[in-house]
Order: structure tokens, then C-alpha cells, then sequence
């Protein structure tokens, strides 16, 4: 809803300023600009992509309508799923959290935590870390494996904001690309009368209009709700990772999840006394 009402905010506005000047609506009415710079635009993204990253954009578009983020209940759920392993393993041992870990679909613990449960990204993030965790048990390793696998998720993540900003930073130079083709159709015109030259020349600057307006109106800002998601989830798997690399190096339960907590963005961060009640129930 966010994004709508800001894409009703930059119609609204320019187009009342537009109005209150005196403008009128029709002559932006450009079909042909809106399918040059358009089309440029997809042509110059099919050029550019890899046939994953134009997946991954098409497959994120909607995100940008998205009404989902992370929230204090999003983190307190996963430092609780975190806070039953590490219990269960300070009072059972490491080996006790195997059955969890191995077939998660079936296990208590996952399956009381619906919002991680329906995560699998997050879910084989876990998992996998704990089944290395048990092969190896060295702590170093543990951390430095959870920190190339949240890069290398993050910069898979980022190309479709990278991509889609590229579109952006094209959309003005193409606006020009449409604006000269009206200017040459004008020129063709140069015996018509003034009022006729005048409307040509109008609807070819539309094409100028138009690419800077798609640029920072729009598809510029869409990039950025991407990159803004990206780095949101980035931070969501930091929790994890603070969490259970401090546990690989002998932290209690209590100074594991600590650890987490204080990892979380502060808009977002439970509080202390949550976080111990959460241990106690």
C-alpha cells in the first residue's frame, strides 16, 4: 500500500502542478514516446541480464507492492526457535538436536514457529549450519561459513535492485532518443502552420518529460525498495548467525541469544526482559 500511495503522490502532484499552470492533459497523451522509451528500456535490460538475473528481477517486481517485512515478531520468533535448540542442546548435548535438524518438516521445534517454518531459505540456513556444526565443532569455521553463505545470498538478492537501477539511469537518455525522433517528424512539418509546429514540437519534449519522470518517479525508487529488502533480510540471517556463532564459541543459551538481540535493527529489537521471559517459558 506504501508504494501505491506513493506512485498516487507523484502522479497527483505532477499532474496538479501541471494543471494549476495551465497545461492541458492531452498533449502528454504520447503512445508512440511511452512505446520508444518503453521498449528501449526492456531491450536494454534483455541486453544486460543474464538469463538469472532477468528471472530474478521479474520474480521480485512484486515485491516492490509487497506488504511483508521484517518486524520485532519476525525476530523474536527465530531467536525463540534458536533459544529451544541451544536449551535443549545445554541440557541434552549437540547430538540431541540431530533428529530436529535432519527432517525439520517433522520436527516440535520447527514446527511451533510457523513464521521461520514457512521460510525454507531460512530453515536450510539453520539446518545446515548445525549439521556442519555437529561434523566439525570448531567455531571459527562455523562463523566463517555462515558469513560466505549471507554474502553470497546477499548478492543474489541485489541483482534485481542493481539491474533495475540500471533501467533508471537509462530512462532520461532515452526520454532524449524519443524527444529527437519527435523533432524530426516536426521538421518534416516545417511548412505547417505555427499552431500545428507548435503542438509537434510540444509532444516531442513529452518524450524528455516522460523518461525523467519514469527515471526518478518511479522505476529509480522501485530499485531502491528492492535494495532496502535485501538488506533487511541480510540482517534478518545476522541474527542467526550471531546467535549460533557465538554458541560454537561456548556461550550459554542466554549470552548466545544475547548476541542476537543485539543484533537486531533497534526499530525492530525485542527487549531484554522479552528475551528472558522467552527463555523462562
Amino acid at each position: 500500500m506504501i508504494a501505491i500511495l506513493g506512485i498516487l503522490v507523484v502522479l497527483g502532484c505532477v499532474g496538479s502542478g501541471y494543471w494549476i499552470a495551465g497545461g492541458k492533459f492531452g498533449i502528454l497523451l504520447q503512445p508512440a514516446e511511452l512505446l520508444v522509451i518503453g521498449g528501449a528500456a526492456l531491450g536494454a535490460l534483455l541486453i544486460a541480464s543474464t538469463k538469472t538475473s532477468l528471472k530474478l528481477v521479474f520474480q521480485n517486481i512484486k515485491e516492490v507492492f509487497s506488504a511483508k517485512h521484517y518486524d520485532t515478531a519476525d525476530y523474536t520468533e527465530v531467536l525463540s526457535l534458536l533459544a529451544r535448540l541451544l536449551i535443549k542442546i545445554r541440557r541434552e548435548g549437540l547430538a540431541s538436536v540431530e533428529p530436529d535438524i535432519e527432517h525439520p518438516e517433522s520436527s516440535g521445534i520447527f514446527g511451533a514457529h510457523r513464521r521461520v517454518r514457512e521460510d525454507p531459505q531460512v530453515v536450510r540456513f539453520i539446518c545446515d549450519t548445525f549439521r556442519v556444526y555437529l561434523v566439525t565443532g570448531e567455531p571459527a569455521e562455523i562463523e566463517g561459513i555462515m558469513h560466505a553463505d549471507i554474502e553470497s545470498m546477499h548478492a543474489l538478492s541485489s541483482l534485481p535492485a542493481q539491474n533495475l537501477s540500471k533501467v533508471a539511469e537509462s530512462l532520461p537518455g532515452l526520454g532524449i532518443v524519443a524527444a529527437v525522433l519527435g523533432v524530426v517528424l516536426t521538421m518534416q512539418k516545417i511548412t505547417a502552420p505555427p499552431d500545428e509546429l507548435g503542438h509537434s514540437i510540444g509532444a516531442a519534449l513529452v518524450g524528455t518529460f516522460l523518461g525523467v519522470l519514469l527515471c526518478y518517479g518511479f522505476v529509480g525508487p522501485m530499485a531502491t525498495k528492492l535494495e532496502n529488502r535485501s538488506l533487511e533480510r541480510e540482517a534478518f540471517f545476522g541474527v542467526i548467525r550471531a546467535t549460533i556463532a557465538s554458541t560454537a564459541h561456548g556461550a550459554t543459551p542466554m549470552i548466545a541469544l544475547e548476541f542476537g538481540r543485539r543484533s537486531v535493527p533497534e526499530v525492530y529489537r525485542p527487549t531484554f526482559e522479552d528475551l528472558e521471559r522467552l527463555i523462562r517459558s
